[in-house]
């Protein structure tokens, strides 16, 4: 076991106990509980939500990519990065103005509420299951390693301090825990690929040559091919990178943070500066962990595997390059990485329960903001159960392969709803309710049927779908049939919503007149 960097762990664990019982003392209403009553400033949403996305595939799945296949591990942060704009250019602002805790408040702004809350809130929650899953299995194996704990303790461990932070801090402690964790991972990351360009005199050809001279794929890591073999997944998982972002319920809430739709731009701007840095540091520590940690024993298992598997190496060369003290570090880092984005994912799955769910379709008289809070925490511990015995199952998937599932369920589900209801007159509810449950069901489904479900999970021998990324399928399913059954439905309320749609435009853009959270 290594002392300093479980000492490091216990600070860090005991520093954001301490942010989630201040932040318990700030929560008054449902405000300041599902968006910290509006009061979070651009550059610090900007902060949290890069803590937010430079998750744990991020950090250690990202890496782990580039150690094991070089270049193509890459696809997943360009593919991730380039949804900043998406989201700047087309989402940021009219959520903004039109949304209120959720993005089921934009989707059913102008549609009717039921259906369309129950659509969003089914979206949303399949993402944030699938989005669990890989930052459990970051936990699970990082806290395995530290305290040499059998894997299903350390994601016992990980599911009741997520459960805890988000139970009684809030969007308040998350957006904390998220900022703190977003200086401390950028420093680390920064830190790790200084140390490791240092050896090589900061020259560029010589590391990638070395790089080269050690990978079992010899020149192959520095050219496409190595991980996405054939076009229709490069182009399948490039848009569930790209327009997942822009659907997924975490981010999204975060717009829900700062008082107008100037500071949701500014908070984008940040983010997206963030986050590229970010995304360099990643390559330079998956080619730095070829070079210093598989070649060395000390990290590796009798069979010649990474300890941990490929996910840990970003782990190791912190060791290979600062030692214990860096090591324990960077560990805590991880940890608070994983923390950050499991509380934001839990309060986004649990609003979704509370909110769009139990205050707006079970019970939409009853305005007890006492009763809804509690209804949002007992989700929390049912999300957390969830996710601990997903995270059991899953142990050995790639945690950015898993994240690039739950992009595909939000590219395919949660983004063609948001962006039709704010940008295409014809919508109808009938289009968007119906259409949506059909690309939801395709999408959950070609998972399962895929090879990293079917043969991977469930051991048959050929998954019926041929290919591990379904978005292309399940994206055009859902925009095809939203549009198709818009245009059939002629009944007297769709002719009503689509009225209403320049009106409704106008104001979600100039945030004029914008009665948030209002529905029809």
């Amino acid at each position: 076991m290594n002392i300093i960097a479980v000492s490091m762990f216990f600070c860090f664990v005991l520093l954001t106990l301490y942010i989630t019982y201040w932040a318990a003392k700030q929560i008054r209403n449902r405000d300041s509980f599902y968006t910290a009553g509006g009061n979070i400033t651009g550059f610090q949403n900007g902060l949290a939500i890069s803590g937010d996305f430079m998750s744990a595939a991020s950090f250690l799945g990202i890496s782990g990519l580039v150690f094991a296949s070089g270049f193509d591990g890459l696809i997943y942060s360009i593919g991730f990065l380039v949804g900043w704009p998406i989201v700047l250019l087309i989402i940021a602002e009219p959520l903004r103005n039109l949304g209120k805790y959720t993005f089921a408040d934009v989707a059913s702004y102008r549609l009717k509420q039921k259906p369309i809350r129950i659509l969003s809130a089914f979206g949303s929650l399949a993402t944030v299951v699938l989005y669990l899953i890989a930052q459990m299995v970051g936990a699970g194996k990082l806290i395995q390693i530290l305290f040499n704990l059998p894997y299903h303790v350390a994601v016992y461990i990980v599911g009741v301090l997520m459960i805890l932070y988000v139970t009684f801090g809030g969007m308040i402690a998350t957006t904390w825990v998220q900022i703190i964790k977003a200086i401390l991972l950028l420093f680390g990351a920064t830190l790790i690929s200084v140390l490791v360009m240092w050896k090589y005199n900061f020259n560029l050809n010589i590391f990638f040559d070395t790089a080269i001279n050690y990978h079992r794929l010899s020149e192959q890591i520095t050219a496409p091919g190595a991980l996405i073999k054939d076009p229709v997944s490069a182009i399948s998982l490039g848009l569930a990178l790209m327009f997942g972002t822009a659907g997924l319920p975490h981010i999204l809430m975060r717009f829900f943070t700062v008082k107008d739709s100037i500071q949701a731009r500014r908070s984008v701007a940040f983010a997206t500066g963030f986050i590229g840095y970010f995304y360099i540091l990643t390559f330079i520590i998956g080619f730095g962990a070829i070079i210093l940690v598989s070649t060395n024993p000390v990290y590796l298992n009798a069979d010649g595997d990474l300890l941990g598997n490929n996910n840990m190496a970003a782990i190791h060369l912190a060791h290979a390059v600062g030692g214990d003290i860096l090591l324990g570090f960077i560990s805590a880092v991880a940890f608070a990485t994983i923390l950050a984005v499991v509380s934001g994912l839990t309060l986004a799955g649990a609003s979704a329960i509370s909110h769009d769910i139990f205050s707006n379709v079970i019970q939409p008289n009853n305005k007890d903001e006492k009763k809804e809070l509690n209804v949002s925490r007992i989700a929390s511990v049912f999300l957390g159960v969830i996710a601990i015995g997903l995270g059991i199952i899953f142990e050995n998937q790639n945690i950015a392969f898993m994240v690039g599932l739950a992009f595909a369920i939000a590219a395919s589900t949660n983004f063609p709803i948001i962006f039709l209801s704010m940008y295409w007159k014809k919508l109808t509810t009938h289009g968007a309710f119906y259409g949506g449950i059909i690309g939801l069901v395709t999408t959950i489904a070609l998972v399962i049927l895929s090879p990293v479900v079917w043969v991977d999970v469930f051991q048959f021998p050929t998954a019926i779908f041929p290919y591990k990324y379904p978005a292309l399928f399940s994206m055009s399913t859902t925009f095809i049939f939203v549009i198709l059954i818009s245009l059939a439905d002629k009944s007297p309320q769709a002719k009503k919503e689509r009225a209403k749609f320049n009106d409704q435009f106008y104001r979600s853009i100039s945030g004029k007149g914008i009665e948030q959270g209002k529905g029809h």
